[in-house]
């Protein structure tokens, strides 16, 4: 494990995905079909071991309900919810200083502050 605190926050959010499930979960609970669209092009293998590996970090948490079809929703821990204000900054620096490369699925208040 990283010994610097910068390092072990990238390790585990390293990837575009991580932070576009945070971003998604931000809103609330989504199932792993609203997830999977929202972000376009994840397949639906990467989807669940990203969503895996943030339900171990504590960052995510997920609720299965007995039901018919069987129903399961995902939603931001406490712990979860404190990376908004990282991913505020970034959406911020973002809008200042990155011209639009590709077609991004982020929506101007896909989170609140």
């Amino acid at each position: 494990m990283e010994e610097c605190p910068v390092g072990r926050v990238a390790h585990l959010l390293g990837n575009k995905w991580a932070l576009l499930i945070i971003r998604d979960l931000a809103s609330g609970f989504k199932r792993f079909g609203e997830l999977q669209r929202s972000m376009g092009h994840i397949s639906p293998r990467t989807l669940s071991a990203r969503l895996s590996t943030l339900e171990e970090a504590g960052i995510v948490e997920r609720r299965a309900y007995a039901e018919i079809p069987p129903r399961v929703e995902y939603s931001l821990t406490e712990k979860g919810r404190a990376l908004l204000p990282l991913l505020h900054a970034m959406r911020d620096y973002g809008e200042k200083w990155l011209r639009p490369i590709l077609n991004c699925q982020t929506e101007p208040d896909k989170f609140e502050r």
